[in-house]
Protein backbone atom coordinates (compact mmCIF):
# COMPACT_ATOMS: atom_id res chain seq x y z
CA UNK A 1 0.00 0.00 0.00
CA UNK A 2 0.97 3.82 -0.90
CA UNK A 3 0.95 5.97 2.03
CA UNK A 4 1.61 9.64 2.01
CA UNK A 5 2.96 10.99 6.02
CA UNK A 6 0.78 14.70 6.04
CA UNK A 7 2.92 16.04 9.19
CA UNK A 8 6.26 14.84 9.56
CA UNK A 9 6.88 15.76 12.97
CA UNK A 10 8.18 12.72 15.53
CA UNK A 11 4.84 11.11 15.56
CA UNK A 12 5.16 10.80 11.62
CA UNK A 13 8.64 9.61 11.88
CA UNK A 14 7.67 6.55 13.96
CA UNK A 15 4.61 5.77 11.63
CA UNK A 16 7.38 5.92 8.71
CA UNK A 17 9.50 3.39 10.51
CA UNK A 18 6.29 0.83 11.47
CA UNK A 19 5.05 1.23 8.25
CA UNK A 20 8.06 0.34 5.99
CA UNK A 21 8.51 -2.00 8.74
CA UNK A 22 5.12 -3.84 7.75
CA UNK A 23 5.53 -3.75 3.76
CA UNK A 24 4.67 -0.24 2.98
CA UNK A 25 5.70 1.98 0.94
CA UNK A 26 5.66 5.65 2.39
CA UNK A 27 5.42 7.90 -1.05
CA UNK A 28 5.79 11.16 0.26
CA UNK A 29 6.78 13.16 4.16
CA UNK A 30 5.22 16.11 4.09
CA UNK A 31 5.23 19.21 6.97
CA UNK A 32 4.17 21.82 4.11
CA UNK A 33 0.35 21.40 2.54
CA UNK A 34 -0.42 18.87 0.43
CA UNK A 35 -0.77 19.04 -3.47
CA UNK A 36 -1.63 16.45 -5.91
CA UNK A 37 2.59 16.87 -7.07
CA UNK A 38 3.92 16.23 -3.79
CA UNK A 39 1.06 13.57 -2.31
CA UNK A 40 2.18 11.13 -5.09
CA UNK A 41 -0.77 9.11 -5.56
CA UNK A 42 -0.89 7.16 -2.32
CA UNK A 43 -3.40 4.96 -1.35
CA UNK A 44 -3.74 6.58 1.60
CA UNK A 45 -2.96 9.70 3.35
CA UNK A 46 -1.67 9.69 7.71
CA UNK A 47 -2.36 13.01 8.74
CA UNK A 48 -0.68 14.29 12.20
CA UNK A 49 -0.13 17.66 11.93
CA UNK A 50 -0.94 21.01 13.93
CA UNK A 51 -4.48 21.86 14.67
CA UNK A 52 -4.50 24.94 13.03
CA UNK A 53 -3.47 23.09 9.47
CA UNK A 54 -5.29 19.89 9.73
CA UNK A 55 -8.68 21.03 8.43
CA UNK A 56 -6.96 21.96 5.05
CA UNK A 57 -4.75 19.22 4.67
CA UNK A 58 -7.92 16.72 5.35
CA UNK A 59 -10.55 18.19 2.88
CA UNK A 60 -7.84 18.91 0.24
CA UNK A 61 -6.94 15.30 0.29
CA UNK A 62 -10.91 14.31 0.32
CA UNK A 63 -12.06 16.65 -1.95
CA UNK A 64 -9.26 14.31 -4.41
CA UNK A 65 -10.56 11.19 -3.20
CA UNK A 66 -7.97 10.18 -1.09
CA UNK A 67 -8.88 8.07 2.00
CA UNK A 68 -7.38 10.18 5.34
CA UNK A 69 -6.22 8.97 8.74
CA UNK A 70 -6.42 11.54 11.33
CA UNK A 71 -4.46 11.46 14.12
CA UNK A 72 -4.32 15.59 14.90
CA UNK A 73 -6.40 17.08 17.80
CA UNK A 74 -7.58 20.49 18.67
CA UNK A 75 -9.73 21.07 15.43
CA UNK A 76 -12.79 19.04 16.53
CA UNK A 77 -14.91 21.83 15.80
CA UNK A 78 -14.59 21.58 12.53
CA UNK A 79 -14.99 17.84 12.15
CA UNK A 80 -18.79 17.64 11.11
CA UNK A 81 -17.66 19.68 7.44
CA UNK A 82 -14.84 17.53 7.18
CA UNK A 83 -17.63 14.16 7.20
CA UNK A 84 -19.82 15.55 4.92
CA UNK A 85 -17.07 16.69 2.71
CA UNK A 86 -15.81 12.45 2.90
CA UNK A 87 -19.62 11.72 1.85
CA UNK A 88 -19.85 14.38 -0.71
CA UNK A 89 -16.85 13.05 -2.44
CA UNK A 90 -17.19 9.23 -1.66
CA UNK A 91 -14.03 8.38 0.02
CA UNK A 92 -13.70 7.34 3.22
CA UNK A 93 -12.14 9.70 6.55
CA UNK A 94 -11.15 8.50 10.03
CA UNK A 95 -10.34 10.18 13.26
CA UNK A 96 -8.78 9.15 15.91
CA UNK A 97 -8.10 11.05 19.39
CA UNK A 98 -5.60 8.34 19.75
CA UNK A 99 -5.01 5.12 17.75
CA UNK A 100 -3.68 2.71 20.55
CA UNK A 101 -5.35 -0.75 21.33
CA UNK A 102 -4.87 -0.22 25.13
CA UNK A 103 -6.60 3.56 24.71
CA UNK A 104 -9.48 2.09 22.89
CA UNK A 105 -10.07 -0.98 25.51
CA UNK A 106 -9.56 1.92 28.23
CA UNK A 107 -13.06 4.12 26.50
CA UNK A 108 -15.10 1.01 26.44
CA UNK A 109 -13.96 0.55 29.73
CA UNK A 110 -14.86 3.57 30.92
CA UNK A 111 -18.13 4.43 29.42
CA UNK A 112 -18.61 0.96 31.22
CA UNK A 113 -17.67 2.34 33.89
CA UNK A 114 -19.46 5.75 33.90
CA UNK A 115 -22.85 3.66 33.23
CA UNK A 116 -22.28 1.75 36.60
CA UNK A 117 -21.66 5.06 38.46
CA UNK A 118 -24.57 7.24 37.39
CA UNK A 119 -26.61 6.26 40.21
CA UNK A 120 -24.15 6.80 42.88
CA UNK A 121 -24.06 11.05 43.12
CA UNK A 122 -22.02 10.65 46.35
CA UNK A 123 -19.14 10.14 43.95
CA UNK A 124 -17.25 13.10 42.28
CA UNK A 125 -16.02 12.46 38.33
CA UNK A 126 -12.80 13.93 37.73
CA UNK A 127 -10.05 13.42 34.66
CA UNK A 128 -6.63 13.98 34.49
CA UNK A 129 -3.94 13.87 31.53
CA UNK A 130 0.14 14.35 31.41
CA UNK A 131 1.75 15.10 28.11
CA UNK A 132 5.24 16.04 27.13
CA UNK A 133 5.78 19.73 27.25
CA UNK A 134 5.72 19.69 23.30
CA UNK A 135 1.90 19.14 22.99
CA UNK A 136 0.10 21.79 21.58
CA UNK A 137 -3.66 22.15 22.94
CA UNK A 138 -4.94 20.88 26.15
CA UNK A 139 -6.89 18.83 27.20
CA UNK A 140 -5.75 16.20 24.88
CA UNK A 141 -8.37 14.59 22.11
CA UNK A 142 -7.84 11.84 24.43
CA UNK A 143 -9.04 13.66 27.09
CA UNK A 144 -11.90 14.91 25.80
CA UNK A 145 -13.11 11.29 24.06
CA UNK A 146 -13.27 10.06 27.89
CA UNK A 147 -15.36 12.87 28.98
CA UNK A 148 -17.69 12.52 26.02
CA UNK A 149 -17.71 8.83 26.89
CA UNK A 150 -18.23 9.87 30.16
CA UNK A 151 -21.35 12.41 29.65
CA UNK A 152 -23.08 10.29 27.23
CA UNK A 153 -23.34 7.51 29.81
CA UNK A 154 -23.98 9.32 32.62
CA UNK A 155 -26.88 12.31 33.25
CA UNK A 156 -25.40 13.78 35.80
CA UNK A 157 -22.63 15.71 33.41
CA UNK A 158 -23.54 18.13 30.16
CA UNK A 159 -20.61 19.42 28.95
CA UNK A 160 -16.54 19.20 30.09
CA UNK A 161 -14.32 22.32 31.13
CA UNK A 162 -10.69 22.66 31.55
CA UNK A 163 -9.50 22.72 35.29
CA UNK A 164 -12.06 23.85 38.35
CA UNK A 165 -15.84 22.79 37.41
CA UNK A 166 -19.20 22.96 39.32
CA UNK A 167 -22.81 21.73 38.62
CA UNK A 168 -23.01 19.80 35.64
CA UNK A 169 -19.62 20.37 34.32
CA UNK A 170 -16.97 17.46 33.96
CA UNK A 171 -13.48 18.41 35.05
CA UNK A 172 -10.61 17.90 33.43
CA UNK A 173 -6.61 18.32 34.67
CA UNK A 174 -4.00 18.96 31.97
CA UNK A 175 -0.13 18.32 33.06
CA UNK A 176 2.80 19.07 30.95
CA UNK A 177 5.83 17.24 31.90
CA UNK A 178 8.89 16.51 30.33
CA UNK A 179 8.51 13.95 27.52
CA UNK A 180 5.59 12.07 29.10
CA UNK A 181 4.22 10.11 26.02
CA UNK A 182 1.03 10.03 27.57
CA UNK A 183 -0.99 9.29 30.72
CA UNK A 184 -4.96 9.85 31.32
CA UNK A 185 -7.07 9.05 34.43
CA UNK A 186 -10.10 8.81 35.63
CA UNK A 187 -10.94 9.61 39.57
CA UNK A 188 -14.54 8.74 41.12
CA UNK A 189 -13.72 10.53 44.20
CA UNK A 190 -16.55 10.51 47.45
CA UNK A 191 -15.87 11.36 51.16
CA UNK A 192 -14.98 7.58 52.07
CA UNK A 193 -12.86 5.80 48.95
CA UNK A 194 -11.73 6.35 45.47
CA UNK A 195 -12.30 4.32 42.09
CA UNK A 196 -9.48 4.77 39.30
CA UNK A 197 -8.97 4.19 36.10
CA UNK A 198 -5.98 4.69 34.58
CA UNK A 199 -4.00 4.08 31.29
CA UNK A 200 0.01 5.00 30.79
CA UNK A 201 1.60 4.28 27.16
CA UNK A 202 5.51 3.95 27.73
CA UNK A 203 6.04 5.30 24.08
CA UNK A 204 4.37 6.38 20.92
CA UNK A 205 4.90 3.30 18.92
CA UNK A 206 1.59 2.01 20.16
CA UNK A 207 -0.15 5.13 18.77
CA UNK A 208 1.43 5.04 15.55
CA UNK A 209 0.85 1.29 15.03
CA UNK A 210 -2.51 2.06 15.91
CA UNK A 211 -2.65 4.60 12.99
CA UNK A 212 -1.09 2.25 10.10
CA UNK A 213 -3.57 -0.60 11.40
CA UNK A 214 -6.81 2.04 10.68
CA UNK A 215 -4.82 3.32 7.07
CA UNK A 216 -4.84 -0.72 6.23
CA UNK A 217 -8.79 -1.24 7.36
CA UNK A 218 -9.91 1.90 5.42
CA UNK A 219 -8.65 1.30 2.16
CA UNK A 220 -11.39 0.82 -0.55
CA UNK A 221 -13.95 1.76 1.83
CA UNK A 222 -16.36 4.88 2.03
CA UNK A 223 -18.14 6.76 4.64
CA UNK A 224 -16.35 7.87 8.20
CA UNK A 225 -15.18 5.77 10.53
CA UNK A 226 -13.34 5.45 14.27
CA UNK A 227 -11.05 3.11 15.86
CA UNK A 228 -13.87 1.34 17.29
CA UNK A 229 -15.20 0.44 13.36
CA UNK A 230 -11.73 -0.42 13.09
CA UNK A 231 -11.47 -2.61 16.37
CA UNK A 232 -14.90 -4.13 16.21
CA UNK A 233 -15.93 -2.70 19.46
Amino acid sequence: MKIALVGYGKMGQIIDRIATGRGHEVVARLNESPTTENLNNPDVVIEFSYPDAAFDNIRFCLEHHIPVVCGTTGWLQQKPEIEKIAAQSHTAFLYGSNFSLGVNLFFALNEKLAAMMKNFGEYNVQLEEIHHIHKKDAPSGTAISLAEGIIRNNPQFTSWKLEETEGEELGIFAVREDEVPGTHSVFYRSDVDEIEIKHTAYSRDGFALGAVIAAEWIKGKTGNFSMKDVLGL
